[in-house]
């Protein structure tokens, strides 16, 4: 739920002022960086590759991200990851998670489809699957378990945030028994 799907009435009461006003005026986290900087094309389009082998990834440094962030968003840079993926019709992840971290990604240009995998118990979990066209900002916690695909017939790129930075992926496939870890990917052996 967003703060403009609420009624005027709700966005009124004065006991919910301070939270209006701060969600209007200083949007903070993984979610505001990736939002910000999937709107900077000046950013990301002269970097954007695409290769027909495998979707293309680049980490962008704070240095280079900082001049297209407003001053107060500059502190949500100490202990992020930021990453520009491109994605071309049919490539798309693994299922997967990204361990201890947290993060959001954002829809710079075409569309994206996510599953996510959610095992709440024994037997098979629960699946759903949303359409994610540019514009769109997905945000999750930590142990979030979804893949991501570019199911459409046009190019896509995306804006992806983790905070702390990655260090492993889990990777993982769906039985009847539910959600089982296939592998592990670490950061600085593996990607």
């Amino acid at each position: 739920m967003s703060l403009a799907s609420l009624s005027p009435a709700v966005l009124a009461d004065p006991r919910l002022a301070p939270l209006v006003a701060a969600t209007a005026t200083r949007p903070t986290g993984s979610a505001a960086l990736a939002v910000t900087l999937a709107l900077h094309t000046d950013l990301w389009q002269p970097r954007a590759e695409y290769r027909e082998s495998s979707r293309w990834t680049a980490l962008l440094e704070p240095h280079d991200v900082r001049p297209h962030l407003d001053p107060s968003l500059h502190a949500e840079l100490e202990d992020a990851q930021i990453w520009l993926l491109t994605w071309l019709p049919g490539q798309g992840t693994p299922l997967h998670d990204h361990g201890n971290s947290a993060g959001a990604f954002a829809v710079a240009r075409g569309t994206l489809t996510e599953k996510v995998v959610a095992a709440g118990g024994p037997g098979r979990p629960r699946e759903t699957e949303n359409e994610l066209p540019a514009g769109r900002l997905r945000f999750f916690g930590a142990r979030y378990v979804h893949q991501v695909t570019n199911l459409g017939d046009e190019p896509a790129v995306s804006v992806h945030v983790y905070a702390p930075r990655l260090r492993l992926m889990n990777t993982y496939r769906i039985d009847d028994d539910g959600l089982v870890r296939t592998g592990t990917e670490r950061a600085g052996v593996d990607w």
